[in-house]
């Protein structure tokens, strides 16, 4: 009786998925999401729920819709939702936030997890072979920090750098991302605090094997041009290229010269580090052999070592796309708004972040497919303007679905500038208001005001 009862919820599940999947009129991003991919992956993942006001399917969708709205407070979610309801004719209940934070407790991070890397996945691997470096998949690697508020709970998990005093400094997180270079989808990402044992982009990386794949290129910044790292993806079948580590002197007299300034030279394996064990250490071979280019006095160091295949040059221009990585993460810690996060225990901070790194893929779909209705590289197109353009496009909608097509052709329409070798100060001329900085805690500050009043 048990099983049958819980094989008739699960098949009621379904069909509520499915009704949603065709009811894109009442949930804007969740027909991205029912695709014949990901659809069996996403009932996997719904938890047992009554038909609420807000169903995982619903609170999902809100919620990636304030990963993409300037206003990403709960009100503003609450009320987008309650006026679709009232134009569908549906009974509008209530404008209270209660029941939708509490609905977004209940959405497994598993499941927005799941649905970010599989998303990502997807994009990566259909890619048009045009979009790809020599019919290749390059994969980006970089890391960022994430404040998050000041709470008792989150400084526990995320706790705030030494250098800054107690009761004044901010939660810092530390994430890890795995770029797609052809479609600038997030393949994978890592997360941890900032600063202890383990949390550094090096350790951070290490959880992430399973984004890269044999025949895989891997490009990074020269905190990645790391004996243990290269030797980890020669090992998966995977090529690396890195600029060299500033602390690494290269010596062009040794190995085998290719050219000037270009050779390849055998690099012995460095001591144990204290993190790894002794096991772990043997696995490592004694030493691996790259190669070494100069160019326009930056030294890069990569597993491509045939000169005839892939010369300096090619090696250069390849490598000065490594700052898509960082434009990436800018549209996702500023067009998102990710650099602030807003909840207040740790649950939900890492919950935040997966659903806004899921909204941001979705973005990227959407700029994918406009890519090849204009004949273009999705790298040519501006997420922000997807971003605007998509938000407008669901609130004003009304009646008959728009047709796709148009929506395509316009995001089609905003191409980015083209300005290689760009250099620009980090610098701003617009002067902050002259306000003092907090270097005590909020509730002293208060006290301080009530007996001396403002400074």
């Amino acid at each position: 009786m048990r099983e049958r009862n819980a094989e008739f919820r699960s098949e009621q599940q379904r069909k509520r998925v499915h009704r949603c999947a065709q009811g894109v009129e009442t949930v804007d991003f969740f027909n991205l999401l029912t695709g014949p991919e990901l659809l069996e992956m996403t009932e996997s993942h719904l938890p047992e729920h009554r038909e609420r006001l807000y169903p995982p399917t619903v609170a999902l969708s809100m919620f990636m819709k304030q990963a993409l709205n300037v206003d990403s407070s709960c009100q503003k979610a609450v009320n987008g939702w309650a006026a679709q309801r009232a134009a569908e004719g549906l009974h509008v209940q209530s404008v209270r936030t209660g029941g939708y934070c509490k609905a977004r407790q209940r959405l497994p991070v598993a499941m927005v997890t799941a649905l970010t890397r599989e998303t990502g996945r997807l994009l990566s691997v259909g890619a048009r072979r045009s979009w790809r470096w020599r019919g290749r998949t390059v994969k980006l690697v970089d890391g960022t920090g994430i404040s998050m508020p000041d709470t008792p709970q989150n400084q526990a998990s995320y706790p705030q750098p030494h250098s800054q005093a107690t009761g004044v400094g901010f939660p810092l997180m530390r994430l890890v991302a795995v770029v797609c270079l052809a479609t600038g989808a997030l393949i994978d990402a890592a997360i941890g605090p900032h600063e202890g044992k383990g949390s550094s982009e090096l350790g951070l990386l290490r959880g992430l094997g399973k984004a890269f794949s044999a025949g895989d290129l891997v490009l990074a910044d020269a905190l990645y041009c790391n004996y243990f790292v290269i030797a980890s993806m020669l090992a998966a079948g995977v090529d690396v290229l890195f600029e060299q580590h500033g602390a690494r002197m290269t010596d062009f007299r040794r190995g085998t010269s290719l050219s000037v300034r270009d050779h390849v030279v055998r690099l012995a394996k460095p001591q144990r580090p204290r993190w790894m064990t002794v096991p772990q250490y043997a696995e490592f071979a004694a030493a691996i052999t790259v190669r070494e280019v100069k160019v326009d006095g930056q030294v890069l160091l990569t597993s491509l070592l045939n000169p005839r295949n892939v010369n300096k040059g090619e090696l250069h221009q390849l490598y000065a796309r490594r700052w898509d990585v960082e434009l990436d993460l800018r549209n996702i810690k500023t067009t998102l708004g990710v650099e602030v996060l807003r909840c207040q225990t740790p649950t939900m901070i890492v919950k935040e972040l997966w659903v806004h790194l899921l909204a941001y893929n979705l973005i990227r779909l959407l700029m994918a497919q406009a890519a090849l209705e204009v004949r273009v590289q999705p790298r040519e197109l501006s997420f922000k303007h997807t971003v605007q353009l998509w938000t407008e496009w669901t609130a004003h909608r009304s009646g008959r679905r728009a047709h796709t097509a148009t929506l395509f052709e316009l995001i089609g329409q905003r191409r980015v500038g083209n300005r290689p070798g760009r250099i620009e100060p980090r610098a701003r001329k617009r002067r902050p208001k002259p306000y003092a900085w907090l270097k005590i805690p909020r509730a002293e500050a208060r006290e301080h005001v009530r007996a001396y009043g403002h400074l």
